[in-house]
């Protein structure tokens, strides 16, 4: 390693380098899929071999989503069909680790009102649970995850449970869904509407908190994991949650001006464009008193108005890496928030050839 190789795991001061393909580095990727893998369906160019690459030099791989609308099996299936085989046992939800939680607390047969689709459902009925649809069913507990088809009855239902005092767990709090069209309301936007609703917060199950990322660690036995995700607020922060290292890729939500801005707990350890990134060297980030430097190019915060400089040319990723060493040392714009942060921080992405 080189770079940061003295940080403990999760932690991120700059980019982390490393000398050998990241496939060759850690014994297990766990894999976001929706902006990584595919993006809203679709399957994003060149994914399926960088996976085959990484595969076949030994990495083994988990699937780990926070959409609890689909089985397993079901998710299996399409990526299968993408050219990415996969069994159900490789894929770990955010319906299975909600399930799990609700499982530790009530015994076997307890009856959970479930607001979301089949496959919040088998999850429940896996863990030895009675999935029910009304809140006359006096459940013990109510799970809400993102479905499509969602009715006001259902989410009236799950109000009066909730009130009445069933116990509130949510499978994932992501407010919005990378899609082909742009971001769409996802099941942290539903969420809010029990939270108004009812005055009470759910215990949340999903990235970026620890129950996924545990349960998705022991299903591959991985002893030194990389979280791959595209997501700061939930793939990124859930890495450091359970001190793994991790890899954003930038084919999702989360864009190169917002990774100059991500506060700690959210920087990833490597950047890469895309999944290929798992199968490549990443350089490390040198300090001088120039400011931090990657490949060709050099970044430094500004004294005073606390604007980010960068100078150079080669890969704008290195641009990028450089970029954020400077911006997460200094206590403005990497500290994040705020209008004139956000346009330090897309003044220096597109200075090194990024759009945002």
């Amino acid at each position: 390693m080189t770079g940061n190789s003295g940080s403990p795991p999760g932690s991120s001061p700059r980019p982390l380098g490393c000398d050998s393909p990241l496939s060759e580095h850690y014994d297990a990727a766990l894999l976001d899929l929706d902006g990584v893998v595919y993006l809203g369906g679709t399957p994003i160019q060149g994914a399926a071999d960088a996976l085959a690459t990484a595969t076949a030099s030994g990495m083994r791989r988990a699937f780990v989503t926070n959409n609890a609308s689909r089985t397993p099996n079901a998710i299996a299936a399409q990526l299968s069909g993408m050219g990415v085989p996969a069994a159900g046992t490789d894929v770990v939800t955010s319906a299975q680790a909600a399930a799990h939680l609700i499982a530790d607390k009530f015994p076997a047969g307890s009856r959970v009102l479930v607001v979301g689709g089949m496959g919040l459902r088998i999850a429940v009925r896996e863990r030895g649970l009675c999935p029910v649809s009304t809140a006359a069913s006096q459940p013990l507990a109510v799970v809400q995850g993102y479905a499509p088809d969602i009715s006001y009855g259902l989410l009236a239902e799950a109000a009066l449970a909730i009130r009445a005092g069933a116990w509130y767990v949510a499978s994932n709090a992501d407010v919005t869904l990378p899609t082909t069209r742009g971001p769409l309301p996802g099941n942290g936007s539903l969420v809010q509407v029990l939270v108004t609703a009812t005055g009470q917060q759910p215990v949340v199950a999903g990235k970026p908190e620890p129950p996924l990322h545990a349960e998705s660690v022991e299903r591959v036995a991985a002893r030194h994991p990389l979280v791959v995700g595209d997501r700061l607020d939930t793939d990124i922060a859930g890495a450091f949650r359970g001190g793994s290292d991790s890899l954003l890729v930038l084919t999702g939500v989360s864009r190169p001006a917002d990774v100059l801005l991500a506060p700690p707990r959210q920087r990833p350890s490597y950047l890469a464009a895309d999944l290929a990134g798992l199968n490549t060297a990443h350089p490390g980030v040198t300090q001088s008193a120039d400011g931090f430097s990657c490949g060709g190019w050099t970044a430094a915060a500004a004294a005073g108005d606390g604007w980010l400089r960068v100078s150079g040319s080669g890969d704008k990723l290195d641009g990028l890496r450089a970029l954020c060493a400077a911006a997460w040392s200094a206590s403005a714009p990497g500290s994040g928030g705020g209008p004139a942060a956000r346009q330090a921080a897309e003044q220096a992405v597109r200075a090194v050839g990024y759009t945002g």
